[in-house]
């Protein structure tokens, strides 16, 4: 029979392990906040990715401002942003698709309002997405995105043809004309 100061008694007797190594996250954050600011060399001294790093410190409220592949939508990255917060996913193809649809009517509304940082911000989010599911082994999802970022992309060679041949006014030598400038 077992009684329980008996027990209490054994487990005071037992010494006291040393405390734990801090984890990588109260690394980041202690490293921050004795003045280290620069993500990148954060990074290199706890061996973690700058995305990481920035994640972290943005979640402690301790940085503001950083952005990556993996900083989150539902995180204001501009004025353009809001449009997508929460909106987009590559769970599977369903999803892909549905954020396709989004990412579409959002960048037809920015066209139509001739934004182009808006359009810009579009195309940024269709990339984000493809490599998000493509580096997630989602090869079908990242499909999805690749096609539509495709289809912008051959639309603005069309368009840049058309620019292009109007510039030109079919006059021999504005092909002597220099390519960059002075």
């Amino acid at each position: 029979m077992s009684s329980k100061p008996e027990e209490a008694q054994a487990k005071e007797s037992k010494p006291k392990r040393a405390s734990r190594k801090p984890s990588r996250k109260d690394q980041i954050i202690s490293l921050f906040l004795s003045g280290m600011g620069e993500v990148e060399d954060i990074a290199v001294i706890t061996g973690a990715r700058a995305s990481y790093v920035g994640s972290v410190l943005q979640e402690a409220g301790l940085h503001s401002g950083y952005f990556d592949l993996y900083t989150s939508t539902s995180r204001p990255q501009n004025v353009y942003s809001k449009f997508f917060a929460n909106k987009l996913g590559f769970k599977d193809d369903e999803t892909a698709r549905e954020s396709v649809v989004v990412i579409e009517r959002l960048y037809r509304q920015f066209e139509f309002a001739t934004d182009r940082a808006g359009q810009h911000h579009a195309l940024s989010m269709a990339l984000t997405m493809f490599d998000r599911a493509r580096w997630t082994g989602k090869a079908r999802e990242a499909e999805i995105f690749r096609q539509w970022l495709m289809q912008r992309l051959a639309e603005s060679a069309l368009d840049d043809d058309d620019d292009w041949d109007e510039a030109e006014g079919g006059d021999d030598d504005a092909t002597d004309a220099p390519e960059t400038l002075p």
